[in-house]
């Protein structure tokens, strides 16, 4: 099919995991209910807080994670497919991962993946983030087959990484999802700017679902859901950072004629990298 009807929910997550899971559910079924066929979350759909004891407190493995059955059955009862965009993991006693799981419309889950770029970093305005104190990265990407085309999965920091979208564009992939987790000051100078240079770098969709608004512990997170075009247009956002949700209808055409009008996939070349000998 060339067509599909997309949605990104927009959550305003916070340390309370079932909470959580009924705001991005409610905002899932009225998405159903205008047609989308494929709808997305944000990254930490399931849980927001800053103290990482919290954090790993409340992590359950995936057998016992309530967010897996709870997004399996709205699949099979919406007959969607949900790309849900992040979940805290417990992999062992002391390690977490950050993961998209994606359900097909029968309520299996048919793919997941686990954020390969960890956000450890400081912020002009004092704020930092060490990601991976709290998290394991993953090492390998993931494009899965959906009735439409093929899908490339990523989270949050790993937008600023064109090399993964480049080499699942290259793998087949023609929509990307990027649920994220964007700080407001961040978010505010870049995220548009990198949602835009991914699609175009590509020539695929870009659909990317955010947290939005204040957080535990004082975390802000800039909102602005966005779905984007292949050839850098903005097709949809969500022009603040309150919850809600954002639809479009896109069409896979679009993806052949950038690739065609600019086949860049297509015209990778090897090289060296230089070394100038210092001569000061």
């Amino acid at each position: 099919m060339a067509n599909v009807k997309v949605a990104c929910v927009q959550m305003n997550s916070n340390a309370d995991i079932d909470q959580n899971l009924m705001q991005a559910g409610e905002m899932i079924r009225d998405a159903a209910k205008e047609d989308c066929e494929f709808i997305t979350t944000p990254e930490n759909t399931d849980f927001m807080a800053a103290n990482k004891l919290e954090m790993m407190e409340t992590a359950e493995t995936a057998g016992k994670h309530p967010g897996i059955p709870f997004f399996s059955f709205l699949a099979k009862d919406l007959k969607v497919w949900l790309s849900i965009g992040s979940m805290k993991i417990k992999i062992d006693d002391s390690h977490i991962v950050n993961r998209s799981f994606l359900f097909r419309d029968t309520g299996q889950l048919v793919a997941s993946y686990d954020k390969i770029h960890l956000f450890d970093v400081d912020l002009p305005d004092g704020e930092s983030h060490r990601e991976s104190d709290s998290f394991v990265a993953g090492d390998r990407a993931v494009v899965m087959n959906t009735p439409w085309k093929k899908l490339g999965m990523s989270i949050c920091y790993d937008v600023r990484f064109p090399a993964l979208y480049r080499g699942m564009a290259q793998a087949g992939a023609e929509m990307m999802t990027v649920p994220a987790a964007f700080t407001a000051q961040s978010g505010k100078a870049h995220w548009e700017t990198l949602l835009r240079a991914r699609a175009i770098e590509t020539g695929s969709f870009v659909i990317a679902a955010a947290q939005g608004g204040s957080h535990p512990g004082g975390r802000q997170t800039h909102g602005h859901s966005m779905i984007i075009g292949p050839w850098g247009e903005v097709l949809a956002e969500k022009n603040d950072d309150t919850p809600g949700y954002i639809t479009r209808n896109i069409d896979f055409l679009e993806v052949t004629k950038a690739r065609h009008s600019i086949p860049s996939l297509q015209h990778d070349r090897p090289f060296e990298i230089y070394k100038a000998k210092d001569f000061l």
